[in-house]
């Protein structure tokens, strides 16, 4: 088995940490719209997401 350890689309590096942080924060709250995590999960799986990116939270996320 072959582990994904780098982005597949070319440019997903360029991004910069504020907008890797809004992308995240996007895709945390589509996935709450979902039913994907539970609202009452939210800023848990979005401060593991962050911390997984490398990135800390910003006031207002």
């Amino acid at each position: 088995m072959s582990i994904q350890d780098q982005p597949v689309e070319d440019g997903s590096t360029d991004a910069t940490d504020d907008e890797k942080r809004a992308g995240i924060v996007e895709q945390t709250k589509q996935d709450v719209s979902v039913g994907h995590i539970s609202e009452a999960d939210y800023d848990r799986v979005l401060a593991q997401r962050l911390a997984d990116a490398g990135l800390e939270a910003e006031d207002g996320s």
